[in-house]
This record gives C-alpha cells, structure tokens and sequence, in this order.
C-alpha cells in the first residue's frame, strides 16, 4: 500500500480539486492511503518535525504546500516531494505550479473584446502566482497601448497575510478611472473587491468590472453580482501529480519534473456583464452578439440594427475591440464550443451546432488556430474525466 503524506490547505476551493484529482488517480492504480497533516503541523514542529513523523508513519511520497523548502533536511526523507508553490519554484524538487502568465494574458485579451481602454490589476509582487499573473495581464494590456493600474505604496505583501484595509483599497477603487476593467489575482481577492464596491456604492460592473481566477463557486457567488472567474485545470492537475508520484516511486523516474496547470476558460458572471465602448451602436451590436451567436448571424444582420454603413460598423468595432465582426462572432462561438466540449458528452457535430457552426468542415480549422489544438485533443486535455 502506498502511503501520501499531504502538507497543503485543503480548505479553497483549489485544494479540494486538487486533492479530487490525486485520489481519482489513486483508485486506479491503488492502493493508496492519505494523511492529511495541517499547515499548522509544520509551523509548530518546523521541517524537522515533519521529517520525523514521515519517517515514524513510513510516507512514500509527499505532497505539501510550501512558502520556504529547507532541501537539506527534506531530502533526508529520500522519498518523492511535489511543492506546490507559493512564493517561488524551486530547483532541485518538483513543483505543482501553473501558467501563471497565460493566465493573466488570458484576462487582458477577454477585457479587451469587450472594449475596456482602463485596466487595473489587484495583487502584489512577492509570490511568483501574483506576479505573473499581474505580468501577463500587464504585457498584454501594454501591447495594445494601455497603462495597468496597481494598488501599490512600495510594500511588500505576503498573499493572504496581508491585513486588509477596505479603506486604502476603497480609496484605489475610487481614484481608477471609470469604467475600469479590474484583474484579481484570485477570485478571493476578487471577493475583496465586490465587497469593498458594496461598502463604498461603487457599481459593479458599471463602474468597475471584475474578474478572479480558480471558478470557486462558493466564493464567486457569496459575492454581489457574483464573480467572473478563469476556470484552471486543477483536477486533471492533481490527476497528473497523482501519476508523477506514481512514477518516482516505481522508479520510472528520478530528475525532478515540473505539473503545470493551465488556464481553460472564463467562466462569466455578473460581475463582467458590460461593454466599456464609447459608441453606443457598436454596444448595441455587441449585446445582440452575446445573445445570438448560436443562431444564423452574418454582418448584413448587424447592419439593419444601426445607422451605419458595412464600413463604417467594422472601422467603429474593430476601433473599439480590437478585432473585426466577424472574429468576434468566431471568437464566441468557438468559446461556446470549447466549453461544450469539456462540460458535457456531446458528440463534436452536435456540440459544434449548438455553438452556432453550421459547417463543421472548416471548424477544426478555426479552433486550433484559436485553442492550439483539434477539438478531440481538447476534450481529452481538458475534460475532467
């Protein structure tokens, strides 16, 4: 029986995912058994402690949730560790990380089809998760020639053990330009944000529209309106790092090999449901966009909508979006189509329809252009299984 010693906070809505896929792999290939050890373990007893109850209980491999990692007393274990990240990766050991970066990439391109030109991005520098989130978004912002606005007086904060001060951020809230498309880390400082807005009667989305990251359903909807949020791959994450463990203790492996979780969509809510454009008809077409893509739609039906010649609407939309019409609609339909494929069993040509495709020939075409991949590779990458 192969025994896991779990040193991580099972707690978020992350963790339990994570843990989800870990066991999901170890009724596989079981038997395995768990011991779930609190955080609190390692700060009362310090890795020394840890070493030496692993030892007693006779763990075969570790996965713990480390802010600091002392190589030199945990490699005493001679046994598989994963670290799932906090502050930094760490050489030497395999860590549970993700693509941060493309993350925040991610964010930016979502807030920009829908014409925001004010940005502002909540999270601080000293964990690498924070960092390069807020460095994705940032680039990408930057790209398209806009400023990125941070809630930042020269401190260093340190994630969760920063004391939060509703009126400093409250006071951030109100200097940003209106209306301002706002990136949190994580959908728990997401939650800050809507909760502050309530207080200070600052009008989500209308004001400022906000967007998370982790799709904690509990946190995104204690929050009025409730969160937008980045959906990651966290099961098929822990799925993967049930299976690297498995590998290293079987010997298959020994150098140290890094899980990275990948962002998969956004998830909206109401705390998005907006479009920062100047021109109300181009708003307008935008709006019957969302509310029609599944159905047949061509640019000559946008036109009868509004007093604007074909040219004139693509100038004003691609002006305000940064893409043309017809990308746009590609760009929803296909979003549709990916979430269809890892939400449900729908055969592809269904899915595809209920996307508002009409030809399937060309739509595989299309999606990896967008998604990198054929739609089958994304089902089997993404759908949680």
């Amino acid at each position: 029986m192969i025994k896991i010693l779990l040193l991580t906070d099972f707690s978020s809505g992350y963790g339990r995912s994570l843990l989800e896929g870990v066991v999901r792999y170890a009724r596989e290939a079981g038997p395995w058994v768990f011991y779930r050890m609190p955080l609190y373990y390692r700060e009362l007893h310090g890795d020394e402690g840890v070493v030496r109850w692993a030892k007693e209980w006779g763990a075969d491999a570790i996965i713990a949730q480390l802010t600091d990692v002392d190589l030199d007393i945990l490699n005493r274990l001679d046994i598989p560790i994963i670290v799932q990240n906090y502050k930094e990766r760490y050489h030497g050991l395999s860590n549970l990380t993700g693509d941060y970066y493309g993350t925040g990439v991610m964010a930016a391109e979502f807030f920009i089809r829908k014409g925001f030109r004010a940005f502002a991005y909540y999270g601080f520098t000293d964990t690498v998760w924070m960092r390069e989130r807020g460095e994705g978004f940032r680039d990408t912002v930057a790209d398209h020639g806009y400023p990125v606005y941070a809630l930042d007086d020269g401190k260093q904060m340190s994630g969760r053990q920063w004391n939060f001060d509703a009126g400093r951020v409250s006071r951030w809230l109100l200097d940003l330009p209106k209306p301002v498309a706002l990136f949190a880390c994580d959908d728990y400082y997401a939650l800050q944000i809507t909760e502050v807005c309530k207080m200070y009667d600052i009008d989500v989305p209308g004001d400022i529209a906000v967007l998370g990251v982790d799709n904690d359903n509990l946190l995104c909807n204690i929050s009025d309106p409730s969160l937008s949020s980045i959906e990651l791959d966290i099961e098929n994450g822990g799925y993967e790092v049930g299976k690297l463990l498995h590998q290293f203790i079987e010997k298959e492996i020994t150098a140290p090999v890094d899980v990275i979780i990948k962002p998969v969509r956004i998830v909206p809510r109401g705390s998005t449901e907006r479009f920062a454009v100047s021109d109300k008809y181009v708003g307008q077409v935008l709006g019957y966009i969302d509310e029609n893509y599944r159905n047949p739609l061509s640019v000559e039906d946008l036109i009868r909508l509004i007093p604007y010649s074909r040219r004139v609407l693509e100038k004003k939309f691609k002006g305000e979006t940064g893409i043309s019409v017809y990308q746009y609609i590609q760009q929803q339909r296909i979003d549709r189509f990916a979430s269809l494929l890892i939400t449900t069993d729908l055969p592809l040509v269904e899915a595809a329809a209920n996307a508002g495709f009409t030809d399937y020939k060309n739509i595989s075409r299309i999606f990896v252009k967008m998604k990198g991949m054929t739609p089958l590779q994304y089902r089997k990458r993404f759908a949680v299984r």
